[in-house]
């Protein structure tokens, strides 16, 4: 885990960023969505059966990882979560695609009622939210079948490193690289492939790149007000360190893992 203490998580202020950009998230989160597609072909690369009994997916979102899963696999039946309960919707959206037994529950998945003998448990770009990583995949593991799948992804230390330097108070909590995760995860999980691919976005402005954060709600855990001040200080300090070719660079660095319960 981290070598520092976490940042107190702010769970409310976390919820209330995603809810206020729930409805721009889908369009404009292109890197999350790259990843919900590589988190389901690197699953099935790892020769997941083509349908899965009983599927949990928590930090759901708009669905990119859902659509990904079900364009790969069928599932028996399929159970839905997230921190903001109007992602909701994204069943409706679904529609026929979605297995007959489908239903979502909102909340944190550290206290959300889970099913037993699970064969598949899923998440893209939540685990990072999350402070006692832990003790999260103990409970997930304890819900899986003997056999059973867990694809996760999440963000290493590398994440929006940018605005670390600059002095940014927006990371999450659980920021783990690759060579991290084995000693995160119970004994009794497998890890069968972990992979870590930065990614790097441009925007013209500062303007733009926060525009961004705010679309996506990546800066639940941001308190920092901007004044006109404040936003040409931080464009010029994010040039002069980071700038090239007259862009600003901003770094994703996630880490995708699949994983197998022996046993």
């Amino acid at each position: 885990m981290k070598d520092t203490l976490p940042p107190q998580l702010d769970q409310t202020r976390v919820r209330q960023s995603f809810r206020r950009g729930l409805n721009s998230y889908h369009g404009t989160a292109s890197v999350q969505a790259d990843i919900a597609a590589q988190l389901a072909g690197l699953l099935q690369a790892q020769g997941a059966p083509r349908r899965f009994g009983a599927v949990l997916e928590f930090g759901c979102g708009t669905g990119h990882l859902t659509r990904h899963l079900l364009q790969r696999f069928t599932a028996g039946s399929l159970l839905l979560n997230d921190l903001v309960p109007e992602a909701a919707q994204v069943l409706q959206a679904l529609g026929s695609a979605a297995p007959a037994q489908s239903r979502f529950e909102g909340g944190p998945v550290e206290t959300l009622p889970l099913p037993q003998q699970l064969d598949l448990i899923a998440s893209a770009s939540t685990v990072q939210w999350i402070p006692d990583l832990p003790a999260l995949t103990a409970r997930l593991a304890a819900r899986l079948k003997p056999g059973g799948w867990l694809a996760l992804s999440g963000f290493g230390r590398g994440q929006f490193r940018e605005l670390a330097a600059l002095g940014s108070s927006a990371a999450a909590p659980s920021y783990l690289d690759a060579g991290e995760w084995p000693s995160v995860l119970p004994q009794d999980l497998e890890i069968l492939a972990i992979e870590q691919r930065p990614a790097v976005l441009e925007f013209d402005t500062a303007l733009e790149l926060l525009k961004h954060l705010r679309r996506t709600g990546v800066n639940g855990h941001a308190q920092q007000s901007w004044s006109r001040r404040r936003l040409q200080d931080f464009e010029s300090a994010y040039r002069q360190r980071f700038g090239v070719g007259g862009k600003l660079p901003l770094t994703y660095d996630p880490v995708l893992l699949v994983a197998r319960k022996t046993g």
